[in-house]
């Protein structure tokens, strides 16, 4: 039996359903084998700049330093066969395990999948970055016969600056993830990924974005512990309405506001489909005629809103093709649709005061850094736990390259490693997909 009574229909970035009458449960990172997968791909996908450690040895600049006298000139691209068989052959636990290692742009890059058996025999997600570090390390050491003396060298130009500093300074093996020391707490290492990463995973695909980011955010919510006893359904309503289209409320909106709607015509729609559906209904009329509305469902009351907040952004971010706007988009959206109901806004009024903050770092007096950068794990956009950083998200897929920090820019590596995969890609059809499968099983 199902835990939760909530059954949905899901349906992709074209609005075409792709499963019906779906337990809510079939979408949690529990149960959908989906999910579980872009997890474990996101822990086990590293990226090697073949052409990247070439340079570094043949010009002595490793490690953000130029180091003369130390320089090593081989042909470290020409050889990316022999190297990929090399990493394999000394990251691989069993020859039937899914270790693959596959050779990017003509040599220039590697796309290495640690074993699950490897990560199992370690306790943190780190063990992929090192195990590849480590064999890249060994492999062109061995394979070009670097002596002893320039063989720190090499180290250099795979691994950065660590250990001299905990982060990876200047390395040519780069994982999705960032190190431990650079997350917020327990739980929000899958938070810790810039919207601009998703933006290149999903090509720009504002729904296959705000979808990824979703089950980023909301994995980590698992992760942390806030998704746990009560809390857990409403945790599952955000990634099913936001994130995945459920009952293709997102597209809906989207679509009927797209040509000339604004944020308050988003609102409008919004609270019109949620008295439709019976979420929300009217408490009292005051004698001004102003009518203030109530629930019996916040967590439900809560995942439209998300939806809402989402569908927002993209009709104003995507008149404007300027993602500078998503923060003041966040927070009115949110003010209008207080006004307009008496219920509170999205994540009951923090995804709001994330806008306050949000807008001040992003582009204000402070100015430090374009929206594109932010992630669940920063300091301003941490407070508001899984629907705030889709509707980011969303805003960096539809900017027409008016940010300083472009994806381009700051995530093409990002792109070239996880582009092609479909998990990545497309997981409102992958994820909806294993819905489906195991829908009649829960």
């Amino acid at each position: 039996m199902p835990k939760y009574k909530d059954v949905i229909d899901l349906y992709d970035d074209n609005g075409k359903r792709i499963a019906k009458d779906v337990p809510l449960e079939a979408i949690s990172p529990l149960r959908n084998n989906a999910i579980k997968r872009i997890v474990s791909l996101t822990k086990r996908t590293v990226a090697v700049n073949l052409a990247g450690i070439e340079k570094s040895l043949k010009t002595g600049h490793v490690a953000d330093a130029l180091i003369k006298g130390k320089e090593i000139d081989i042909e470290v691209v020409k050889n990316a066969k022999k190297i990929a068989a090399s990493v394999k052959e000394k990251v691989q636990v069993t020859s039937d395990d899914e270790t693959s290692v596959a050779i990017k742009a003509d040599g220039k890059s590697l796309v290495v999948i640690v074993p699950e058996g490897r990560m199992n025999a370690g306790v943190e997600y780190t063990t992929g970055f090192t195990a590849v570090a480590s064999a890249v390390t060994e492999t062109i050491i061995d394979e070009f016969k670097v002596p002893m003396h320039k063989a720190n060298m090499v180290k250099a130009a795979v691994w950065g600056k660590y250990p001299q500093t905990v982060s990876f300074d200047g390395a040519n093996v780069k994982s999705i993830l960032e190190i431990p020391q650079n997350n917020e707490g327990a739980g929000y290492a899958i938070r810790n990924i810039m919207a601009n990463h998703i933006v290149a995973l999903v090509g720009k695909n504002a729904m296959q974005g705000t979808a990824l980011s979703s089950i980023f955010e909301q994995c980590g919510a698992f992760e942390m512990g806030d998704a746990i006893g009560n809390f857990e359904r409403s945790h599952l309503l955000g990634l099913a309405y936001q994130g995945l289209n459920a009952n293709n409320i997102l597209y809906t909106l989207v679509k009927k506001n797209g040509k000339t709607g604004t944020v308050g015509s988003v609102v409008e729609s919004l609270v019109a489909r949620a008295i439709d559906d019976g979420v929300i209904y009217v408490k009292e009329t005051l004698p001004s005629g102003y009518k203030v509305y109530t629930t019996k469902d916040l967590p439900l009351w809560n995942a439209y809103a998300a939806v809402g907040q989402v569908a927002a952004v993209m009709v104003n971010i995507g008149a404007a093709r300027a993602a500078q706007g998503v923060p003041g988009t966040v927070l009115y959206y949110n003010d209008l649709l207080e006004h307009e109901t008496g219920l509170p806004g999205t994540d009951y009024g923090r995804s709001a005061g994330v806008g306050v903050g949000m807008s001040f770092f992003s582009h204000s007096i402070y100015g430090g850094g374009g929206p594109g950068l932010f992630h669940g794990n920063h300091v301003v956009t941490k407070h508001s736990k899984g629907v705030l950083i889709p509707a980011v998200t969303a805003a960096n897929c539809l900017d027409g390259g008016t940010q300083t920090f472009s994806p381009e820019a700051t995530s093409g590596l990002i792109k070239e490693v996880f582009g092609d995969m479909a998990e990545f890609r497309s997981p409102m059809q992958i994820v909806g997909a294993e819905a489906k499968k195991i829908a009649k099983k829960i």
